[in-house]
């Protein structure tokens, strides 16, 4: 599995030196672009975003926790992530809008919330490039791994293998290294981990998720 730290979770007065610790060790860094809307916190935006980029080789891996990403969606563009991922709850144009960002040569991800079931992107997964199983509620951090969200990720592994599909798994909440094992059992590609990495040793953390899963 990739691991993808939330930035959030780590302290940003200190940022140049989280960055430093992180590059070459981590696969992406996921920054929760949270507008207060869609999600009740508030966080950063395409500012922050550009001249975090400036700062870091690191691929971005940008989820999008906005109401109608539609028009957020394009401010990300010049940084070049690696994905730009959106909320299904929040738009009504999901496809057209994952065609948008796959024109830029990005990848297009789509996020589903613990409550939203798989099935409802099934039909258009060919759009897709990234599948975000969101195994907390989104936008507040320090919640536990919700349980049934492992069977979300089993039966979207099995949609992807049965289309023969070429799409990254990623799941985000409460993951540590009590259930990593399960997480990745259950056909996750990517985790994000933000409490557990920022928390204590970085290079420690990290070196647990590698070590031993």
């Amino acid at each position: 599995m990739k691991i993808s730290p939330s930035i959030l979770a780590a302290d940003l007065t200190d940022l140049k030196t989280v960055l430093q610790i992180l590059e070459g060790k981590v696969d992406f860094l996921h920054l929760d672009i949270m507008d207060g809307h869609f999600v009740p916190t508030l966080s950063f935006g395409e500012v922050y975003v550009k001249l975090l980029n400036e700062h870091t080789q690191i691929p971005l891996d940008v989820h999008l926790m906005v109401d109608q990403p539609e028009k957020e969606v394009p401010k990300y563009f010049d940084f070049k992530p690696f994905n730009i991922t959106f909320h299904y709850e929040a738009t009504n144009f999901p496809v057209r809008l994952a065609r948008e960002i796959r024109k830029q040569n990005i990848k297009a991800g789509i996020s589903l919330n613990p409550k939203t079931p798989v099935e409802l992107i099934e039909p258009f997964l060919e759009e897709l490039d990234l599948v975000l199983i969101m195994s907390v509620e989104p936008g507040f951090y320090g919640q536990s791994f919700i349980p049934f969200c492992l069977d979300k990720i089993k039966k979207l592994k099995d949609f992807i293998i049965r289309k023969n599909l070429d799409i990254l798994i990623e799941v985000d909440g409460g993951i540590n290294k009590n259930n990593i094992n399960s997480i990745k059992e259950a056909g996750a590609d990517i985790i994000v981990a933000g409490s557990f990495i920022f928390k204590g040793n970085i290079e420690e953390n990290i070196q647990c998720f590698k070590i031993n899963y």
